[in-house]
């Protein structure tokens, strides 16, 4: 079976590339597992500051999933249930990731591809990129779980615009739709998710994982406790805090420790 998720990290920042290129880098079943996985490792070190995703080459982000295999893995409401909890096991992961993340579009991201994207923190593409979800074209329903990352991103009014027209737009409509942080000229994305990626790791990396985490306890509408309050002052007790107050002091750049 071709296609693979592979992890590649260089010091703090770790590069997860879906690799399919044959099929525009579209994800089968065994790569949305191995999406999970390393999402789901990655989350778990410490020592990392960012992490971006991204297709292999540069005609796709990624073209949703693989239709191809649908024939013998997702042709049942049974087989497509267990399906269904694979590919959202994959985008649970990366949206609950501790750290920063940033996907770095070339090309086309459509369906599953633009699911992924919607989830991560910031989005980057080319002027060249498409976007899109023309599932009404295959009989093929969103479930719940992949609607929410486009209603939280864009907003019921536009998911519901992909959703029913069907269409395959651009980068700049992609932009107005809110569905991308910035758009970019192609030549230049590889440079500027390395410049976002370094401004994001050069910050506090315990404060970027706290920011996280309460931007996704603002999801839920129950009222804060007094505990989840007060952890927004723990940040006063960390050696980053210590750092980076001293460097203000000092008109210094500081070198965060992540402690």
């Amino acid at each position: 079976m071709s296609g693979s998720v592979l992890v590649e990290i260089d010091g703090a920042v770790a590069t997860v590339t879906l690799c399919n290129p044959e099929k525009m880098n579209a994800l089968n079943l065994a790569m949305w597992c191995e999406l999970a996985a390393a999402m789901t490792a990655l989350s778990a070190q410490d020592t990392l500051r960012c992490v971006v995703l991204r297709g292999a080459g540069e005609e796709a982000f990624a073209a949703g999933a693989d239709v191809v295999e649908f024939a013998s893995l997702r042709s049942t409401p049974e087989q497509a249930r267990h399906y269904g909890a694979v590919t959202q096991a994959a985008m649970a992961a990366i949206a609950a990731c501790r750290h920063p993340t940033v996907a770095m579009i070339h090309g086309v991201c459509v369906g599953g591809g633009l699911e992924i994207a919607s989830v991560c923190d910031l989005r980057i593409c080319g002027d060249s990129s498409r976007f899109g979800v023309p599932v009404n074209k295959l009989g093929l329903v969103m479930s719940y779980g992949e609607l929410k990352a486009l209603v939280d991103l864009a907003g019921p009014a536009v998911t519901r615009e992909i959703l029913l027209e069907g269409g395959v737009f651009g980068a700049q409509e992609a932009f107005t739709k809110g569905l991308v942080t910035r758009v970019v000229a192609d030549a230049e994305v590889g440079a500027e998710v390395a410049r976002t990626v370094r401004r994001v790791a050069a910050g506090a990396p315990l404060v970027a994982r706290w920011h996280k985490q309460f931007l996704r306890r603002l999801e839920d509408p129950r009222p804060w406790d007094a505990l989840e309050l007060d952890e927004s002052n723990a940040c006063f007790a960390t050696e980053d805090y210590r750092i980076g107050y001293a460097a203000f002091a000092a008109k210094a750049i500081p070198t965060f420790i992540g402690k």
